[in-house]
């Protein structure tokens, strides 16, 4: 345990990461700031100033789910450089498997789970065949910004290269302001 000294206190740095670590995990589960400081026994303003000091990006939150994707690791790694959010990307393979180990109902569970999980994102985009992507947008779509990337008609049955420059430029876009600069 590190230990510092300041007058005569003796501060735990592991108490104080693992506090910081709790008030930021209760924020990123959706609690308030006003829940979070009550909870935790702090300021809501120190909540707010703790966000302010970690904070690397303001803006809207962007989430991907795409498939058969050919170049999945690729694409995996542009999201994660562009500070993506969330990203659900499956090759064929990947996909059939998804769907092979879920009886009926755990499948419609999932799907409507996932459903869920993304509408909590202000952007999301879609990467599939034009007739996933339609469906997909009725599952999320309500009240989001939904983007969808073809790979061709569909349904498809094997895995398609995605054009990592469209997606960049895509995600670019998105992560602007209306005056055409990008997001702190």
């Amino acid at each position: 345990m590190e230990l510092i000294r300041i007058g005569d206190k003796i501060i735990s740095l592991s108490k104080v990461d693992r506090a910081v670590r709790d008030i930021l995990q209760a924020r990123s589960e959706g609690h308030s700031q006003g829940e979070v400081a009550q909870q935790l026994g702090v300021d809501r303003a120190f909540v707010s100033h703790l966000e302010g000091l970690g904070e690397i990006r303001k803006g809207r939150s962007i989430a991907v789910v795409g498939f058969p994707v050919a170049n999945k690791m690729a694409l995996a790694s542009l999201l994660a450089e562009l500070g993506v959010e969330r990203a659900l990307l499956m090759t064929e393979a990947e996909r059939q498997a998804f769907v092979r180990h879920r009886s009926g109902v755990e499948l419609v569970n999932e799907i409507f789970r996932l459903a869920e999980e993304f509408r909590q994102y202000e952007v999301i985009i879609l990467i599939g065949s034009e007739s996933r992507i339609r469906l997909l947008q009725a599952l999320v779509g309500a009240n989001r910004e939904v983007i969808g990337l073809a790979l061709g008609q569909g349904p498809l049955d094997h895995d398609v290269a995605v054009d990592l420059t469209r997606v960049r430029t895509v995600i670019q876009a998105c992560q602007r302001t209306d005056s055409g600069r990008e997001k702190a």
